[in-house]
């Protein structure tokens, strides 16, 4: 059954996110739980990484739809999984969030996954069940966050080579928030443009043009959320004008601007994923640090 019920009501949901000295590079974690488990349906939001959701639910569990396709249990969505919504009576959940390198060294399949959303199963096999049983029996999300950090370091059997030149210009696109000129980036490397752009498309599943499309409209997405008015955002992130921007969140997610910016998924995005260290918040959602 595809997930059914309103939004989350995230005054009921607990957060925990790792302790800065034990996050990993190009891997961001956050465990979320629902005090009273509830049925939720929630849409997904385009990001530039590879998702993971661990559920760790007890009973009923995640489900989830994409396309046409409809699942129960833990999933990798890839990057754009275009229209994934999550739901069911979730009580526990732990997703990370992989950046396309990390992800081809961690699953050995990061340009298999663009646009595509699969069980945890599919990608890890019998290691799925196993992982998901001992994050389970884990007593704390500080412990949680251990665990599954030791699991996606002892990978090295699904480790796909990446170019350390498309490394750079991966991380150069993320640092120019998708505003940097694939020409400048294939000189910065020294290859030739159309060099660059068949190594990212073959390593990364993604060409550096649509990477940097994604991570710019990411960018405005986040600022939407934080109330910046469409026009202005459009300006500040390099769109030609307002309808610019909203082709792209159209192109993306399928909604208007407007409705980016009331995205549940999107509304404890700076808690679950902080840029910086910060304390808790404890006024309209329920957050809490690992323990």
């Amino acid at each position: 059954m595809p997930p059914t019920g309103p939004p989350p009501d995230w005054a009921r949901v607990e957060i925990a996110v790792p302790r800065p000295a034990d996050r990993l590079p190009g891997i961001a974690m956050a465990g979320f739980r629902q005090r009273v488990p509830a049925v939720a349906d929630i849409a997904m939001v385009a990001h530039p990484s590879v998702t993971l959701l661990v559920d760790l639910s007890e009973t009923d569990g995640l489900a989830y739809r994409a396309h046409d396709r409809h699942g129960h249990g833990s999933l990798v969505a890839g990057l754009v999984p275009g229209g994934l919504r999550t739901g069911g009576r979730v009580g526990a959940c732990l997703q990370i969030r992989l950046g396309p390198v990390a992800a081809a060294s961690v699953l050995g399949a990061a340009a298999d996954l663009t646009g595509t959303v699969v069980s945890l199963e599919d990608v890890w096999g019998r290691d799925a069940g196993r992982a998901e049983d001992r994050l389970r029996a884990a007593a704390s999300w500080d412990e949680r966050f251990a665990i599954a950090a030791e699991i996606l370091s002892r990978r090295p059997e699904a480790r796909r080579r990446v170019d350390p030149e498309v490394a750079h210009a991966w991380r150069r696109t993320l640092a120019g928030r998708g505003r940097t000129r694939v020409d400048g980036l294939a000189d910065e490397v020294g290859w030739s443009r159309k060099r660059l752009w068949s190594r990212f498309r073959s390593q990364l599943g993604i060409t550096p043009k649509r990477a940097a499309r994604l991570v710019r409209f990411d960018h405005a997405a986040h600022l939407l959320v934080a109330g910046d008015a469409a026009a202005d955002v459009a300006a500040r992130c390099g769109y030609a004008d307002q309808s610019h921007l909203h082709r792209e969140v159209r192109t993306f997610t399928g909604l208007t601007p407007a409705a980016v910016a009331v995205a549940p998924w999107l509304a404890i995005d700076d808690v679950a994923w902080p840029a910086s260290p910060r304390p808790p918040r404890s006024l309209s959602r329920s957050v809490i640090g690992a323990r």
